[in-house]
């Protein structure tokens, strides 16, 4: 189940579309969708769970805990609708097409992909991008 939580006034508009489109990326990538929690929220509660589960004292648009069970998806992934916004200003795409793209990012981690390296993080722009044209 893909659920959707919020911790602002943030509201998404298109839940069960969402909520699709990722259960099919999940499955595409071979995985099966077990308990998927998105929570949005600001960039004070993102930086509080930044410091205190992560150690670093910065902000970030995304933290996602991965409880992935073998091949079952399972996990939590808090967005900063803020961090969204000044991003999407910063990358001039819009602010749709920025949260969807975060929100595929923190489900292809949970899929095995990583961004440390360059060559990772090309794998995974290609795969964002892929799925971001799967969305319509």
């Amino acid at each position: 189940m893909i659920s959707f939580n919020y911790e602002t006034e943030f509201q998404l508009e298109n839940e069960l579309a969402l909520s699709d489109w990722i259960a099919g990326a999940i499955t595409n990538e071979g995985f099966t969708k077990g308990e998927i929690n998105y929570i949005f929220c600001d960039d004070a509660y993102l930086l509080e769970l930044n410091i205190q589960f992560l150690e670093h004292d910065t902000l970030t648009d995304i933290i996602s805990f991965d409880y992935t069970m073998g091949k079952q998806i399972n996990g939590d992934v808090y967005i900063s609708i803020e961090r969204v916004k000044e991003n999407a200003e910063e990358f001039q795409v819009s602010f749709d097409d920025e949260l969807h793209r975060v929100m595929i990012h923190g489900v292809l981690h949970y899929c095995g992909y990583k961004d440390k390296t360059e060559e990772e993080e090309a794998q995974m722009r290609s795969k964002e991008n892929f799925y971001m044209s799967q969305l319509g």
